[in-house]
Formats: structure tokens, C-alpha cells, sequence
């Protein structure tokens, strides 16, 4: 309540609540000044409150004492329970663990005041959990209360922990919490098996590798706590057996190791130990963490292929051997009681030219061809063994054939050779260097040997002179060399190999005379080079090739117009050729016009093409002789008395005689050749009077050779 002394009860004065609260939890009587609570007030939600009041007189508004101020406080009652700061706790702990072993804590808050009586003052007690934990009353820490608690006998527990205010005496407040523990594994059990022997069984065609069944050892523990490693301890079969650790099952799987053979061996046994990969040494006295079984594994008898004594085969065989001749031989066997009878083949896909072959009864491998190391010096062909009386039971074998070589090639020069000589050379120079290689290949390697043919033993130009190291030089004989006298020279070298038997080739070297410097550098090979006298001016050696163009363009003109004015052999009316058409049966007349070609009169430069030519009996062809083109010569005098001298020699050269193309009347004619290029004598003084005797089909050419009469007319 407010008061003050101005107030006689009068009524004249007013008071005035202002503040924390004014107006709304606390309201004041403006007349008697006395304070009223509106509302619950809550000390938790504010303990203290500050104010200001006055008082004011009503007729003039004004203050008759100064403002003043009071501070109103909470007092605090037992009115809120201890609250847990979760609803639920979750805590694990290993399992066998000892007394007393933390948990976890807990803690709960009461917001009453803790400096008030014993209002916010906490005790922890357990309602649900025991006699497995216990709950510190103080501290709210959990723990064990129980030894040696086994997860695998029980994993999960709920525990209720209850939080009471007023140190846990009659009356007081309380709060609840629930806390989930769970038991954590720990490696305690050792595997087990569920039996003590295992019987399983396999074929012995079964590969290496084969699955043959599974066994499986019982540990209670998760994790890797239960994590088994399978092994074979002991046993007669712990050579051909093996078992590895699926790590998803934790199972054994028995596989098998080696090639079985029923016949060898029918029944194996195997001491299986199945052992903890993380043992816990906490626990090792309780025992040994690992268990043993017993396996055993018979093996059955299966129709098995035919085995080769070897996994492959190598044969030797010379280069030369005769056809039919046997290189060597297979042996396979059948290896079930049985015994059955093999026969043998070669693989034709890998023997596609059919070299090789095979004796079906025995074995042996044969040569069906003949062999050729140089080209091939290995076959790899592949053999097959079938059982007779079962054709699907077969297996194959690879067999390597080296062909042995002989020496059947006689060496040769290892490349075609520019070899050249300088006019200034001296005797004993040398001018090459050559090599020889040689198709063959003997174990002690190639020796070749160099000499000239015997007919130039002694040459007087050149020597050979062997460096005993498969090379040979050639070397000068003379000094000086003469272009003009003699532009190449032809050398035949004989090459020797040093096998059995012996080989040789003989090798022509072209050595060519060219005009060198001082110190011996080629400048110029060509021939024609010489007839340029040194020293002349530019303009004279143009004036020279002038009156050479001049020349050239002479000789084709006086040709030309030769070949214009020619008369033909026959001016008569009655043109033989007209005749003779009709007789086709002797030749093809001027309908005929793949007889000759006609260019090769107008080009004489045809005649390099070295056609054959039809108007000539193929037995009287001459070989045509090769000269240089105009281009490759400077000098053209030359160049035209040698092809004039070349075409006097030639009687194939042209012009040909018009008649040229009837001459070859084929072999199964008893006629004679009607061409008169080939006859010795004039057309004056030739008898046709045995044209008569041919018979009607020659008459119309006795009618008109066979007088002298008719030739005049």
C-alpha cells in the first residue's frame, strides 16, 4: 500500500502505479494508494519487478511529493518438477564387461530456486532396469551391476531413471527418463562345427579348381568377431585338394588342386581346422578359438581322353628330306582300366597346305611335300588322338617342326653396284667394294670367297682381291683409262660359299670410265662428252648445235620425201593384193590390219618397244639391239652413221615389202613361204610351174605366175 502525508482522506489526491507490470499484473487504487496482483505471477518466468508511484492532487495535477520507487520480489514455492534434458538415451557397452563399468549419465533440471529451501535439489533413482545396472542418486551416472553379461544370451535393455526434487523426500516433485542400452559384441566364443566328418566326392575329370562342397564352422559372435579362416591341417589329400574362405558365408569350399586319376588313388580324407582371424587375447584362456573336421573325398571313375607322354613336341627335320620320309613321332595313351585302342590325326587347320601327315596307328609324322626352310623355317601343327571305340573322348597336342637347312642357294652379290673408274686412275687402286649374301643359313655362319671367272683369271684392266672378311675389292690393273676407247667394262666375279655343298654364282660388275677431278670425285661419265674440245666459247658451241639442228632437220626432209616418191611394186590393174584377199585362208590381205604396224615406218624409234612382228616367221626374228635415244648424244654424225649401219644389218628393218604380209602360210601348209623378202633370188628368174601341182585352190596364182607369158602381160 502507498500513502503519503498531504493525503487528509479528503479525496483530493490521486495516486499513480507506473513500471514493470503496471497496469497489467499489478494495479494500484487511485484513491487509497493500495497495490493489487492482477494476475499469477510465476518466479520462474520473473523474480523481480521495479516501480514508480506518486501522487498527483486532483484539482491542480500536480505532484505533492516527489516520485518514488519500490521493488516488488518474488518468493519461490515448489512448483515445477525435475525435467531430463532428453526423453530417451541410447548407450552400448561391451558385453562381459565388470561391475561398476560406466554406461552412461544422465542429468535432470529443476526451475525452482535453488538457493530457496530444497525446491530445485535432485535425486536420481531407478525404476526399470535392475538388477542389471544401478543409477548413481547424485551424479545420474548408469552403470553395470551384474558380471560377465552375455550379449549372445541378451543384446538389448531398458532402463527407467526417475529425477525427484526436495532431496527425494515425501512430497517432492519427480520426472522420468527411459535409456535403451545395448550389449556390444566382443570375440568370447570360438567356431564350432555342427559335425565332426564330411563326405563329399568328384570325378577325376574334374579340372583344377572345381567346387566339390562346402563346410561351415558355428560362431555365435558378429562381425569380424566371427570371421573364420578355413585350412587344411593334415591328411593324404592335402596335396590334391585345397579350401578357400568365402568371406560373404563364412564358409569352407574344398576345391580340387590337382588332376585326379581314379585308377591312382579312390577315396582321400583331409583334417579341415577352422580358426578366428581376430582372437581377443581377454579371452584366450577360455579355451582354443579354432575347431577341427574330418573330410572325406572319394573320386570316381570317368571315360578320360587320351594323354600324350609329353605337353609338347619338338622334331627336327632337314630341309631335304625325301617325301614319305618320318621326322619323328607322338605317343599318347589311354589312361582308364579299359585301355582303349588310339588312333591319330593332324589338325588340317593348322597344316593347310597338307606338308605334313600321320600314321594313324602309331603315330608317326611323315612329310607329304617337299620342304623349303627358306621360305618356312618352322610349322606348327597341331596333333589329335582319338580313343576308336569312343570318338568324343580325344585331346590334341602342339607339335614344332624345325626344318634343318641344307645348302641348296649359291650366294650373290648383296646389291646391284655403281661402280665407275676414273680415267686418271693408277694400277693398284681401289675402285669397289662388294659384299655377297646368301638365302641359307649355316650353324658356323657364311665364308664367302671371290674370284674372277677362269676365263679372265689374269684380266688385264682389273683385279679382285678377296679381304677374307665376305667382302672382296676390286682393284686396277693399269693406269689410265680411255672413255673413247672403251666407256664400260663388263667384270664376272665368282662368289663361293664355304658349306657343303658347295655353291657359287657368278656376278657381272659394270664399271663404267668416268672423267674425275684431282682427287678423284666423278664429273662425267658420258662418252660424248669428249668430242667438245676444251676451251671453246659459248658462242662457238652454239654455232656447233645450230649446224647440227640444221643437219638433223636435212636427213628427216630428204627422208620424207623419199618415202613420198616410192612407187608401189604392182601397177596393174589387176592389183595382186586384190586377188589374194580372197584366199584368206593364207593370210588376212589388206583387211588384215594388225599385220604389221605401219608407224614403225614413219618412227623408226618404235622399234625399241620390241614388238613382236607379224609379217616374219617367228623362227627368223632377230633380237633388236638396244642403242641410246637421240637425247642422251651430242654428237648427231655419230649418232646417224650407227643406226644407218644398224638398219643395213637388220633385214627386219624397214621399208617392207608390200607383199610382207602373206608370207607365213602356217605350219600345216606344204607350200613354201610366197614372200619375196626372204628369197635370194629375182622375180625373173623364179620358177612357179609347181603351183599347178597344189591343186584347183592355187589355180588362179598358176594361172598368173606359172608362164612367162602371163608375167609379161
Amino acid at each position: 500500500k502507498l500513502h503519503t502525508d498531504q493525503d487528509k482522506g479528503d479525496g483530493n489526491l490521486k495516486y499513480i502505479l507506473t513500471g514493470d507490470g503496471a497496469g497489467s499484473l499489478f494495479i494500484i487504487d487511485e484513491n487509497t494508494g493500495d497495490i493489487h496482483a492482477a494476475k499469477k505471477l510465476d518466479r520462474e518466468e520473473k523474480s523481480l519487478y521495479v516501480l514508480r508511484a506518486k501522487a498527483i492532487d486532483r484539482k491542480t495535477g500536480r505532484q505533492v511529493e516527489p516520485e518514488s520507487e519500490f521493488i516488488i520480489k518474488i518468493h519461490d514455492i515448489n512448483d515445477n518438477e525435475p525435467k531430463f534434458t532428453k526423453d530417451m538415451y541410447t548407450a552400448s557397452i561391451p558385453e562381459m564387461s565388470g561391475v561398476g563399468t560406466s554406461v552412461i549419465q544422465v542429468t535432470a533440471t529443476d526451475a525452482d530456486d535453488a538457493n530457496y529451501g530444497n525446491s530445485a535439489k535432485v535425486v536420481y533413482s531407478i525404476l526399470q532396469g535392475q538388477p542389471y545396472f544401478s543409477v548413481d542418486p547424485e551424479t545420474g551416472i548408469i552403470k553395470t551391476a551384474l558380471p560377465d553379461m552375455s550379449r549372445e544370451n541378451r543384446e538389448q535393455y531398458q532402463v527407467v531413471i526417475q529425477a525427484k526434487d526436495m532431496g527425494g523426500q515425501m512430497g517432492g516433485l519427480s520426472g522420468t527418463t527411459t535409456v535403451n542400452i545395448t550389449l556390444t559384441d566382443v570375440n568370447d566364443n570360438p567356431p564350432r562345427f555342427p559335425q565332426s566328418t564330411y563326405q563329399f566326392s568328384s570325378p577325376e575329370s574334374a579340372p583344377p579348381g572345381t567346387p566339390l562342397g562346402r563346410i561351415k564352422a558355428n560362431d555365435p559372435d558378429v562381425g569380424e568377431n566371427a570371421e573364420i579362416e578355413y585350412s587344411i591341417s593334415n591328411g593324404d589329400g592335402s596335396d590334391m585338394f585345397d579350401i578357400v574362405t568365402d568371406k560373404d558365408t563364412q564358409e569352407g569350399i574344398i576345391t580340387v588342386k590337382k588332376h585326379l586319376d581314379f585308377e591312382n588313388k579312390i577315396l582321400y580324407t583331409l583334417r579341415v581346422e577352422a580358426t578366428n582371424t581376430h582372437p581377443d587375447p581377454r579371452f584366450l584362456q577360455l579355451g582354443p578359438f579354432k575347431d577341427t573336421a574330418l573330410v572325406k573325398i572319394s573320386v570316381e571313375d570317368t571315360d578320360e581322353p587320351p594323354v600324350f607322354s609329353r605337353p609338347w613336341y619338338l622334331i627336327e627335320a632337314d630341309e631335304d628330306a625325301k617325301e614319305g620320309s618320318i621326322i619323328g613321332q607322338v605317343v599318347a595313351h589311354d589312361p582308364d582300366i579299359t585301355k582303349n585302342a588310339i588312333k591319330y590325326s593332324v589338325d588340317r587347320h593348322t597344316d593347310l597346305d597338307r606338308i605334313f601327315n600321320i600314321y594313324s596307328g602309331n603315330g608317326s609324322l611323315f612329310i607329304s611335300k617337299p620342304l623349303d626352310r627358306e621360305e618356312t623355317p618352322w610349322h606348327n601343327i597341331t596333333v589329335i588322338a582319338t580313343e576308336i571305340n569312343n570318338p568324343k573322348q580325344s585331346s590334341q597336342i602342339p607339335v614344332f617342326i624345325r626344318i634343318l637347312d641344307i645348302n641348296d642357294h649359291a650366294p650373290e652379290f648383296a646389291k646391284y653396284y655403281e661402280t665407275f673408274v676414273c680415267e686418271n686412275a693408277k694400277a693398284g687402286q681401289l675402285i669397289q667394294t662388294v659384299s655377297a649374301v646368301d638365302k641359307d643359313d649355316p650353324p658356323q655362319g657364311h665364308k664367302f670367297f671371290f674370284e674372277l671367272v677362269p676365263e679372265f683369271a689374269v684380266h688385264p684392266n682389273f683385279s679382285i682381291v678377296d679381304n677374307k672378311d665376305n667382302t672382296a675389292g676390286i682393284m686396277t690393273r693399269r693406269n689410265g683409262y680411255s672413255r673413247s676407247k672403251m666407256s664400260t667394262y663388263l667384270l664376272p666375279i665368282i662368289i663361293f660359299d664355304n658349306d657343303y655343298p658347295i655353291q657359287s654364282s657368278t656376278g657381272t660388275l659394270t664399271i663404267r670410265v668416268c672423267a674425275c677431278d684431282s682427287r678423284g670425285n666423278m664429273q662425267s661419265c658420258n662418252a660424248e662428252a669428249l668430242l667438245l674440245p676444251a676451251g671453246l666459247s659459248t658462242g662457238a658451241l652454239v654455232a656447233i648445235l645450230l649446224c647440227i639442228i640444221i643437219l638433223l632437220l636435212v636427213v628427216l626432209f630428204t627422208a620424207l620425201k623419199r618415202q613420198r616418191k616410192k612407187e608401189p611394186l604392182i601397177i596393174s590393174k589387176d592389183d595382186v593384193r586384190d586377188n589374194i584377199v580372197t584366199y584368206n585362208d593364207e593370210g588376212g590381205g589388206e583387211e588384215d590390219t594388225q599385220a604389221f604396224d605401219i608407224g614403225t615406218l614413219r618412227n623408226p624409234e618404235a622399234r625399241e618397244e620390241s614388238k613382236m612382228r607379224r609379217d616374219v616367221i617367228p623362227e627368223t626374228i632377230f633380237q633388236i639391239r638396244r642403242t641410246a635415244p637421240l637425247w642422251e648424244n651430242i654428237d648427231v654424225q655419230d649418232f646417224i652413221h650407227r643406226r644407218l649401219k644398224e638398219n643395213d644389218l637388220d633385214p627386219a628393218a624397214p621399208p617392207y615389202d608390200s607383199l610382207a604380209t602373206y608370207a607365213y602360210e602356217g605350219n600345216d601348209s606344204i607350200a613354201n613361204s610366197l614372200s619375196s623378202l626372204e628369197s635370194l633370188t629375182t622375180e625373173g628368174n623364179q620358177d612357179y610351174d609347181y603351183l599347178s601341182d597344189w591343186g584347183p585352190r592355187f589355180k588362179k596364182l598358176a594361172d598368173m605366175y606359172g608362164g612367162e607369158d602371163s608375167d609379161r602381160d
